[in-house]
């Protein structure tokens, strides 16, 4: 059975092949003060069952977003999937190869990445999306890559209300391209004038709307200011059920649009994997990262599908690509427009009207507790509240009554006294009233010392 280990005649055997002696003549270029004296204190191994049950018991410390109260948000949103999403993304018809190098037996594949490429582009009031990111934050650090090659200029401006994710992410690839950034300082309020920052060499303006502190702002005047300067406005979205409300960032003026889709047909999974969505005007087409699924008529006039334009490594020589991303996030890909499909576009503005009416009764009832002081001036379904206490204590302490508080500002900002007592809060449509009754109610003990 090959999951068994090799035994030791097993061993011999191969080190004799390869001529060594004994095992740790293959770690002999290994620096001796590199090496560990004793072995590690894990378990040498276990059986199948053994193994269950100690990652059953492990798994159980954790405290869910299933099982507790949420408001978890900040870049990430626990919203209701169908049951038929995880059932349709099964089908054989979509199961065919990651990559559809041969159009001819990867139809399901490309259909479904043309209609996700039209839900994109219709979402974000853009003209073209492709097909698709590996999730917002590389998508963002995409699109500054991008418009760099656009403008032909070498620096880029963040805005402070940007994800620390998003910001980090950026700033790790774009010093490989030669690109600087300026980088404004956390925004809680989102009142910042990057406009002003803008100059002569700078290729574009990155803003996130909503922001990471939940302000949602109009982009127009921003991307007026960028364009008289010969700049790009990119837009970023982290809560992609927002658009159902806000005006599209495409609408507003924005040239590229770098998003996480997760919050549609995607559960929080402890990080991922996600699906990005990157969009942008026509004009700019050759310079998109990634690929581009389209659709045309067969010899026979049948209606198919195939790769327009792929502007990676692997189609392309090296030098001409645009980006060296490898795949896209196919499968999320594939559950975010099954989803999408279901809501359609009725379903999907009510989708955001409960989101944003249940943050709104999450705001009445937390802004009448003593001790929390609400930043915000607007929001969708996520926002900022001021504690009297440090955020990160509070949020252990909420955890310990059983309550997914929120994520404090300082966990991403690490260091920035100016943050410490900030907590982000969000309400979805799976936040309940005896949800927000029981964070007011343990906010109030924590903060003001009841019972």
């Amino acid at each position: 059975m090959r999951y068994l280990p090799l035994t030791d005649d097993d061993r011999a055997k191969m080190l004799s092949t390869i001529g060594a002696k004994k095992i740790e003549d293959l770690y002999s270029d290994v620096p001796a003060e590199a090496l560990l004296d004793t072995p590690v204190d894990l378990p040498s191994h276990m059986g199948e069952i053994e193994v269950e049950r100690a990652i059953s018991a492990m798994a159980a410390k954790n405290l869910s977003t299933a099982d507790a109260p949420s408001f978890l948000g900040a870049g990430a949103y626990r919203h209701h999937v169908p049951a038929s999403v995880d059932a349709l993304i099964q089908r054989g018809e979509f199961l065919t190869a990651y990559t559809p190098y041969q159009p001819e037996v990867s139809q399901g594949t490309l259909q479904y990445l043309f209609e996700f490429q039209t839900q994109v582009a219709l979402l974000t009031g853009m003209e073209i999306a492709n097909a698709s990111m590996y999730d917002g934050a590389t998508a963002c650090a995409e699109a500054v890559m991008m418009a760099g090659r656009v403008v032909k200029r070498k620096k880029a401006i963040l805005s402070g209300g940007l994800h620390p994710h998003y910001r980090e992410a950026t700033d790790c690839i774009a010093g490989y391209h030669g690109m600087t950034l300026d980088a404004a300082a956390p925004s809680p309020s989102g009142d910042e004038d990057l406009a002003a920052m803008i100059d002569g060499d700078t290729a574009c303006v990155v803003v996130q709307n909503p922001d990471f502190f939940g302000n949602v702002r109009d982009l127009t005047p921003l991307a007026d200011a960028c364009h008289e300067a010969g700049a790009l406005l990119i837009a970023v979205v982290t809560e992609v059920v927002s658009l159902g409300a806000i005006t599209a960032p495409g609408d507003m003026g924005a040239d590229i649009i770098a998003a996480e889709g997760q919050s549609i047909g995607n559960a929080l999974n402890y990080g991922g994997p996600t699906v990005g969505l990157f969009a942008v005007r026509n004009k700019h087409l050759r310079q998109m990262p990634g690929r581009i699924c389209g659709q045309t008529n067969d010899v026979d006039g049948k209606r198919g599908f195939v790769l327009t334009l792929s502007t990676r490594e692997q189609h392309i020589r090296r030098e001409k690509a645009t980006s060296n991303i490898c795949t896209n996030s196919g499968l999320c890909a594939l559950a975010f427009t099954i989803h999408m499909t279901l809501l359609g576009e009725d379903g999907f503005k009510k989708l955001a009207a409960i989101n944003h009416a249940n943050a709104v009764t999450l705001k009445g009832k937390l802004e009448n507790v003593d001790g929390v002081e609400v930043i915000n001036d607007s929001f969708f379904n996520e926002f900022t509240l001021r504690l009297t206490k440090s955020a990160a204590d509070v949020v252990e302490e909420l955890a310990a009554m059983g309550i997914l508080g929120g994520v404090p500002a300082s966990r991403l900002y690490p260091g920035n006294g100016d943050v410490e007592n900030l907590l982000i809060v969000a309400a979805t449509e799976l936040t309940t009233n005896s949800d927000m009754d029981a964070l007011s109610m343990a906010l109030s003990k924590i903060l003001g010392g009841g019972q």
